[in-house]
């Protein structure tokens, strides 16, 4: 299991009011988000993670890395649009985040979510992407919203920060579900094999559910449907793994109670015997001293009867 300390980046600039992604993009893209994140601190319980919107007048860390998910689906939940992204500015104040986490064994990843024309010019991306690996921070890009101008920039930032393929670039066609897309991509792949586990297979299968109810066919992708269906088994194994333990803990229980129940009844039993064995005692005793005074009171009268 990685342990990262991980902050999502999420646009949040007025192009994100589109519904070409539904039901619209700051939704589909927010419904990503959660899944990210829940999926991270199920992998690895001491795994952080962090928010930072990129619109506005300044990008601003909405939540700083924290393995507290209430926090994390609280702060994508309120999240409201305005202006347009600042992707170099909001980059390194993610870093500058990470920079300042608690656990300094957790490795670093900014994951940063794009629906929106860039305007950075090419060369200061490039200057922040030298830096981030130099800094040994990876970086995932996901591109939605078919902005051909951003395809270059992107490009040039992933080619700049990539160390032993640490970083991705995820291109989500028009119209697909962002969270859909991710799962069987190498953001999720590269958590390890728990990849189906916990909130992450809870939220595969509400996804499976909400596209068959639209109406797709999710045959059309079958990398999708394969990771899903081996998110949806992995959890089937694991929840049959906890009820068989369970099963085997409460026998053993009832084992105990019952062997507990044979030695209290055993004892009792020891306790009767003893009992009807000192009042037998009790009675030859009684019975012996009573023989003893009748047969003196006998030599008495033999005696007087002598006397006389």
């Amino acid at each position: 299991m990685v342990l990262e300390a991980t902050v999502i980046c999420m646009d949040n600039s007025e192009y994100v009011r589109s519904s070409d992604y539904a039901p619209t993009r700051l939704q589909a893209e927010a419904d990503a988000v959660n899944l990210l994140a829940g999926a991270k601190t199920q992998n690895n319980p001491e795994s952080s993670v962090g928010i930072l919107s990129l619109a506005g007048k300044v990008p601003r860390v909405l939540v700083t890395p924290t393995n507290d998910l209430g926090k994390v689906l609280n702060s994508v939940h309120g999240i409201t649009i305005q202006g347009e992204i600042n992707l170099v500015t909001g980059i390194q104040v993610a870093h500058l985040a990470l920079k300042h986490r608690q656990n300094k064994h957790q490795r670093m990843r900014i994951v940063v979510f794009i629906g929106s024309p860039i305007s950075d010019d090419e060369d200061e991306l490039l200057r922040v992407g030298r830096k981030l690996k130099k800094c040994n921070v990876a970086i995932d890009i996901v591109s939605f919203g078919s902005c051909k101008d951003n395809e270059r920039k992107l490009d040039s930032l992933l080619s700049m920060v990539n160390k032993n393929d640490n970083s991705h670039l995820i291109n989500v066609p028009r119209g697909q579900s962002i969270a859909d897309t991710l799962i069987a991509t190498h953001i999720f792949n590269s958590m390890g094999s728990n990849i189906g586990s916990g909130f992450a297979a809870a939220a595969a299968t509400a996804n499976v559910n909400t596209i068959g109810e639209a109406g797709s066919d999710l045959g059309e992708d079958p990398a999708l449907m394969l990771a899903l269906r081996a998110s949806l088994e992995e959890e089937r194994v694991r929840q049959e793994n906890q009820a068989s333990q369970a099963m085997k803990e409460g026998n053993n229980d009832v084992g105990v109670e019952t062997g507990q129940t044979d030695i209290g009844v055993k004892g009792n039993e020891k306790i009767a015997s003893s009992n009807r064995e000192r009042s037998q005692k009790v009675s030859k005793l009684s019975n012996g001293s009573k023989s003893k005074d009748s047969r003196s009171c006998l030599n008495d009268e033999s005696e007087t009867e002598d006397d006389n």
